[in-house]
């Protein structure tokens, strides 16, 4: 099964769940694919979509999943990582009007510049293609540290 998560903007991201029914049908995709479209309301014959799904439920697909298909959200990208998942990340674009910017596409390339993830972006097609050899490098949250740099600076500046 493959995951797909649209994050929870309130714009619509059509083009990513279009391609990913277009890779279906085209049979690049031979998986279930299961979608967390958010406000992007779309119904398909080749897709299992839900609005949303509660944390058990979308941690439980994150786990049972081949590889990940979402947007440039950082809390999705670490925790799926943490997860050890695969991952393709696609972002969403201010000329699309799929957001007011594009620090999606800073989010995706500085991840995918430290062996993260794969940046389908540009030709999603290419990387589904390229998921099953993509090796990616193991994650370690840098949380604790920032966690205890924010804690003696706390005590440093009152």
């Amino acid at each position: 099964m493959i995951l797909v998560t649209l994050g929870t903007q309130d714009k619509l991201f059509i083009r990513l769940i279009k391609e990913v029914e277009s890779l279906v049908r085209k049979k690049v995709i031979t998986e279930e694919v299961v979608v967390q479209t958010g406000d992007t309301y779309y119904q398909s014959p080749y897709l299992k979509t839900y609005q949303y799904l509660s944390d058990e439920e979308y941690n439980k697909y994150i786990q049972e999943c081949s590889f990940l298909i979402t947007h440039g959200g950082v809390g999705t990208i670490t925790k799926a990582l943490e997860m050890h998942k695969k991952i393709i990340a696609v972002a969403r674009l201010k000329k699309y009007k799929e957001h007011v910017n594009d620090h999606q596409l800073q989010i995706i390339t500085k991840f995918k510049e430290q062996g993260y993830l794969l940046d389908g972006t540009d030709n999603l097609e290419k990387c589904v293609k390229e998921i099953s050899s993509f090796k990616p490098k193991n994650y370690k949250s840098n949380t604790h540290d920032f966690l205890n740099y924010l804690e003696t600076w706390l005590k440093e500046n009152p």
